[in-house]
Formats: C-alpha cells, structure tokens, sequence
C-alpha cells in the first residue's frame, strides 16, 4: 500500500524538535566540539517570519543569528539548508492556496541572489525577485 506524497506544509510540520548538540566534525567553517542548533523547519519558519521588512539575511546571517538566539555557536548548515527549501516551498503551497503574500512567511528576505537554495526552488522565481524589488532589496 503506498501513501500519498506529503505536501510542503506537512513537511513544515513534521519532524523532529530543534536542539542544541556538540557539532560531530568540522564542516563548512564549523569546529567538531562547538555548540550546534539543529534547527526544526518550524523554528526556521518562525525565526524568518520575525524579519522585519526591509531587512535581508544570507543564509550565513541567518545561520549566525538563529544560533546566537538559541545559545548556540553555530547552526547546523546541511539542515538548514533542508529547512530553507520546505519553508519556501509551503509558502509557494499557500500561495497558490489562496493565502494572501502579508500572511505568507517572508521568505525572500533570506533568499538573495546567489541563494544555493533557489535553483532548488520548484516554482517561479520571479515572485521571490519581485518581493525583494517591493522591499527595496537587491535582486542581482
């Protein structure tokens, strides 16, 4: 019996809570040792959600700041990246759904120009462009 694919949102939802752990290696400017969030898509969600408009982050920013809100030293860059996708791919879900871009989360503030995530997106991104154009963020 197989079960349908879940959604973007579903993803959203699941999975384990965030923690904080000793990172296991050295990896991508990390020291095995030091203290590691291990973000939840949620917790992503929430954090970029709180982005005041106008204000951008890389993913480097974003990973800095999420792990000093959370008495970390760093975020784990490989989750992360999981995490960055699904948020943007549920709100793209609600989007199409329906819901209206001020109730959306803000992706695009974390996703400039040379994202490793965008090639990844499955839908336009012209909505991510033109969201950061509206914000007067750089959008080359």
């Amino acid at each position: 019996m197989s079960s349908a694919r879940k959604t973007w949102a579903e993803r959203l939802r699941s999975g384990k809570p965030h923690e904080v752990k000793p990172a296991p290696i050295d990896i991508a400017g990390m020291k095995a040792g030091q203290r590691m969030l291990v973000p939840s898509a949620l917790l992503v969600d929430g954090f970029i959600r709180g982005l005041p408009a106008g204000s951008s982050f890389s993913a480097k920013a974003l990973r800095q700041a999420m792990a000093e809100a959370h008495g970390a030293e760093v975020t784990c860059p490989i989750t992360m990246g999981f995490h960055l996708r699904t948020v943007a791919e549920a709100m793209w879900e609600s989007l199409a759904g329906g819901t209206p871009v001020e109730r959306l989360t803000p992706v695009w503030r974390v996703l400039p120009p040379g994202s490793a995530t965008l090639p990844k997106l499955s839908f336009d991104l012209g909505f991510i462009r033109r969201r950061r154009e509206l914000e007067g963020l750089d959008t080359s």
